[in-house]
Parts: C-alpha cells; structure tokens; sequence
C-alpha cells in the first residue's frame, strides 16, 4: 500500500555530519537542523566509530570534513572506506578552501561533492539536496581543476576504461568531454553527426550507470590512474600556429 502523500512529503534525507572537531560537528548539525529539511544525525569524532555509527543511522548523505586531522589524509581515507563498506551512501567533503588539490583529492577518494566553508551556508543545503539526488556538487572553478587535471599528457594517455565496457569510439568520445567540447565540437572532432554523438553519449551514460556529461567526466577522473591503456581510435589534431 502506497502512503498518502503528506506522508512521503515529510520524509526527510538522513544526514551525517562529521565536522573538524566535536564542537564544530554540533555546530554544524544544529545550524542545518533549522530549516527542518534534513533529518541530522551528530558524529562521534572517532572514525571507527563513525563508521560503526552508519551500519546503524543508514544515512543517505555524509558530510565529512577534510581537516579531522593535521594532514587530510585522513578524512580522503575515511571517505574511500565510507564509499568501499557503504556503496550507496553519498558523501560530502567540507573544505576550508577550494584549493586545486584538495577538490582532486576529495572526487578521487569517491566523494560525490564538495563544499567550500567560504560559501552561504544556506547553500549547503542544496547541495546536500542535490547529491542526495544523485547529482555531483562542484562550482565551475571545482569541475575545471578536474577537467586540467584529466588532460595532462600523463592521464589523456591513460584515459581508457576496462577492455569490454566502451567501444573505442565511446572512449574517443569520454576524451573529448574531459575537454571540455560541446556535442558539435565531438562531432566535428570525430567526424561524426551531432545526431550520432547524442546516441554515444545515450549509450555510455547507460553503461556507466551515469546521467549527465559531469559524472561522465567524474568517473573518467577517477578511474584515469587505474585504466588499462589503449591507443586512441583517432590521433590527436596539431594545432595550427
């Protein structure tokens, strides 16, 4: 039986909140308690103990800082756990500065967004709302550092996913978005029709598991370092001075 519709409306999100220290995490779950929009559940500011805390709230989201710790290598540990033990759970990662490592390092690790302490609040909670949607939260600066970062020379060679889940012209096609190129641009990259390269991109958002080019990008980022490599079906264009 279907429950009545008010009844649905007032489900809220579960969210996590892991915050730099205890006082900070308190902090930060009653300043998003009062919109009444999320469901907030206070951290222990043990990891192991956080960890042991999500088998039991089953959180949708989890907003953890990057600085539980002297170095963040820490927090990007805890957020590959929380990714690896819990699949289905989303994960934000607080940031004190959009520096370009930091935002690599947080998408690298498995986290679906990222939050600069320097923005409203009150944006926090939509982007708590749209990665709880299943969409990636990033400014344009953010998804740029993750676009230089996928066409350096080292990681365009290696941008290829496992032998078997795209075709060769799929991969040509990941290539050009991690460039940045619109579908016109594909199309006269490839040499291809615009009608063509929204049937490519269709197919590869379907074996992905992905819908939009962002999270295309996002999954070619993550995967870049670990891909088996393959030359490229088309060889790059010089440039003309």
């Amino acid at each position: 039986m279907t429950p009545p519709t008010s009844t649905l409306n007032a489900i809220r999100p579960r969210v996590l909140a892991l915050d730099s220290t205890a006082m900070a995490t308190q902090l930060l779950v009653e300043a998003l308690r009062r919109d009444d929009q999320f469901e907030m559940i206070e951290a222990p500011s043990s990891p192991p103990d956080m960890l042991a805390l999500l088998a039991e709230e089953k959180p949708q989201v989890v907003l953890l800082s990057a600085a539980l710790a002297e170095s963040n290598l820490e927090s990007f540990g805890l957020v590959r756990k929380v990714r690896e033990m819990y699949p289905d759970i989303r994960v934000i990662m607080l940031l004190d500065s959009s520096e370009r490592s930091s935002v690599t390092a947080a998408f690298r690790a498995g986290a679906q967004g990222v939050f600069c302490r320097t923005e409203p609040l009150r944006l926090l909670a939509k982007c708590i709302q749209c990665v709880q949607n299943g969409q990636i939260w990033a400014n344009n600066a953010e998804l740029q550092f993750l676009l230089d970062t996928l066409v350096q020379p080292a990681a365009n060679g290696s941008l290829n996913l496992k032998q078997g889940l795209l075709s060769s012209r799929e991969i040509d096609v990941v290539r050009c978005l991690a460039e940045g190129l619109s579908n016109r641009e594909i199309a006269q990259r490839l040499t291809l029709t615009e009608h063509t390269v929204k049937n490519y991109l269709f197919r590869i958002f379907d074996k992905l598991g992905v819908s939009s080019r962002v999270e295309v990008v996002l999954y070619a980022f993550r995967n870049a370092s670990s891909l088996q490599d393959a030359p490229p079906a088309i060889a790059p264009r010089k440039r003309r001075n």
